[in-house]
């Protein structure tokens, strides 16, 4: 029988608001008087009317008649005659869907079907036709700023319209003749999407589009960079190499969500306008390759083994997913784009997790440092800097660290002072994850500090090295984000810290030449006594600053904080003892030797400190320099 060798027929409905008389007879039997009725032959010659009218365009455009059909495009030569196609299409439709009701062994019926075969052959053609010849206008970017501007809007009654309709529907706007070729060629894809399924060949349809559109997608993804990568790949790859692919992974991925995946989403939600499950589905299949092994990368890179010291590339990666998210849950949601959004969630833990790692490993490896070289005159130890430098950095990072770190407390086995684990910005304040990590991470720096500073015999020298290295530290919070993640709270305290070194290094660098002056000098002292103090302040002095001219202060502002120290409690009481015994000595030999440090000549002395230099940097050669022993 015809009819089981055509099951599109049975997949036929007539569309809402059709004539009740075409369908009058439905509720009668084959055998029933009223199939001779007028209201039956009326709508028996309208619809061989309607076959014979698409028998007339359907014949005329079918892709076997002639050479000419076969190049030709309907809707690329004639537009007005395409519209005239789809609704012949639609008609006959109706007209199968009356014959089925009423006579199924009708010859009509058997017509009906050939011609519905030959223009979905025909529909088809037009459909790839005008993906294949519109490729580039139909690219995702284009997509995406034809809807961005608004004039990618369509009226469900504008689905094959003129040019000249076209352009007066945009209601006056102003439009590239890129942005009109593409939405015509959606309102053309549309139409024929609607057509073919509501014939019930939607399967052709889409098997046709899915084709098409997956190698676009494909496509873009690979001009972006963007490779399959299999895990031994990734481990193979040089630094260099990796670090290049992951710049190109973070530029890439942002074109891909914004442009290529939401500009095929808008062309496949519109063309498929009509089936929210055909639309859901064939986005699903076009996008999910590609889509996951794009969201797949940053979960290979946080499993490879050369990022171990490149936390910041992670954070990058972790950053771009993070930020992408709403757009990634917009245009994957629905559950056939759920396995899409669960594989980008899955590489932001991973790579989440692999920061906190690297983070509490940056920790033991500043705990663990072994190295015990001193640094010449107490200066700046390169552990300092370079954990710093780190650290400094990665305040850069803050926001999105605080966000990695936030269900990740610093190590509980910590030996450091659990005191210090409070809050860095606020005292009664919330405690932000980022904050607690990085002072963290210096607080442990400051420790294995505080040890190597053992390391020097001169105690002075050890208060020196602390004082320079937190000066350093604070001055590195002060010129980066961390000034901002710790606040003023952690800064003043830290400050404190180093006049308390400060005051220490004084006390015991110079202890020896303050306590070679008498308390006072209200009290009468012997020639041989005052002599004697003369001796033992100009040995002490001259040993003192033999020792410390080597020794260096890189901070502009500590070195003068700590000569103005020195000066104030040294000078006054040096001159006040030198002008008030000098006359004890008057007629005693060789009285040069002994007054060779004019109380004028310590502030030039201690001008050469701190700078880790033998000699002075200036040309301070009194003619009590001259006479003395002190090396200028």
């Amino acid at each position: 029988m015809v009819l089981a060798e055509t099951p599109k027929i049975n997949s036929i409905i007539p569309r809402k608001g059709l004539s009740p008389l075409l369908f009058s007879s439905s509720s009668s039997s084959p055998s029933s008087p009223t199939v001779s009725s007028p209201s039956y032959t009326f709508s028996e010659s309208m619809m061989e009317e309607n076959i014979e009218n698409a028998e007339s365009i359907i014949t005329k455009w079918d892709a076997n008649s002639s050479s000419l059909t076969k190049v030709t495009s309907l809707f690329h030569q004639n537009r007005k005659e395409a519209k005239e196609y789809l609704k012949c299409v639609r008609d006959l439709r109706r007209a199968m869907h009356f014959l089925v009701s009423q006579n199924s062994a009708s010859d009509k019926l058997i017509l009906a079907q050939k011609l519905m075969q030959m223009a979905m052959k025909r529909l088809e053609k037009e459909f790839y036709q005008i993906l294949s010849s519109n490729r580039e206008q139909l690219d995702p970017e284009s997509i995406s700023s034809l809807s961005s501007d608004g004039s990618g809007s369509f009226d469900d009654e504008h689905e094959i319209v003129s040019e000249d309709d076209a352009e007066l529907n945009k209601a006056g706007e102003s439009i590239t003749e890129v942005e009109r070729i593409s939405a015509l060629a959606m309102s053309d894809l549309k139409a024929i999407a609607e057509c073919m399924s509501s014939s019930g060949y939607s399967k052709e349809c889409v098997k046709i589009y899915k084709l098409f559109r997956k190698s676009i997608v494909n496509q873009g993804l690979y001009l972006l960079g963007i490779e399959k990568f299999k895990s031994s790949q990734i481990n193979k790859m040089n630094w260099e190499a990796l670090d290049h692919t992951i710049k190109n992974w973070l530029n890439a991925v942002t074109i891909a969500v914004k442009t290529l995946f939401t500009g095929e989403k808008i062309l496949c939600d519109h063309v498929f306008s009509a089936s929210e499950t055909i639309r859901e589905a064939c986005f699903a299949e076009i996008t999910m390759e590609g889509a996951k092994n794009l969201f797949r990368f940053p979960e290979l890179i946080a499993k490879n083994k050369k990022v171990s010291e490149r936390i910041f590339r992670l954070i990058e990666l972790h950053e771009a997913i993070s930020e992408l998210w709403p757009e990634i849950e917009t245009i994957f949601n629905v559950e056939l784009s759920s396995a899409i959004k669960l594989q980008a969630l899955s590489s932001m833990h991973k790579v989440g997790e692999s920061v906190c790692t690297l983070l509490t490993n940056f920790g033991s490896s500043i705990q663990k440092d072994s190295s015990k070289t001193l640094v010449a005159g107490g200066g700046i130890h390169p552990l300092t800097r370079s954990a710093m430098s780190c650290i400094s950095t990665l305040a850069d990072y803050g926001g999105m660290l605080s966000d990695i770190v936030a269900d990740h407390p610093p190590p509980g086995n910590s030996p450091l002072p659990e005191s210090y684990f409070e809050n860095p910005t606020s005292i009664d304040g919330p405690k932000p994850a980022v904050s607690v990590h990085l002072a963290w991470l210096i607080l442990v720096l400051l420790c294995k500090i505080d040890r190597k500073a053992q390391l020097y015999k001169d105690v002075s020298l050890s208060y020196l090295f602390l004082a320079n290295n937190l000066q350093f530290i604070i001055d590195q919070v002060h010129t980066s984000n961390l000034k901002y993640i710790l606040g003023e709270e952690w800064v003043s305290r830290h400050t404190k810290k180093i006049k308390q070194y400060a005051l220490s290094y004084e006390l015991v660098a110079w202890n020896k030449v303050f306590s070679s002056l008498p308390e006072g000098t209200s009290s009468v002292l012997s020639p041989e006594a005052v002599k004697d103090c003369f001796r033992r302040f100009n040995a002490s002095f001259e040993e003192a600053y033999m020792k410390q001219i080597l020794w260096i202060v890189p901070d502009g502002k500590l070195r003068d904080e700590l000569k103005v120290s020195i000066a104030r409690k040294l000078v006054p009481a040096y001159r006040e003892f030198y002008e008030t015994y000098l006359v004890t000595l008057s007629g005693e030999k060789n009285l040069e030797v002994l007054l060779r440090i004019a109380p004028d000549d310590l502030g030039n002395y201690l001008s050469d400190l701190f700078h880790g230099t033998p000699f002075s940097s200036s040309s301070l050669l009194s003619s009590s320099h001259s006479l003395g022993f002190l090396p200028r």
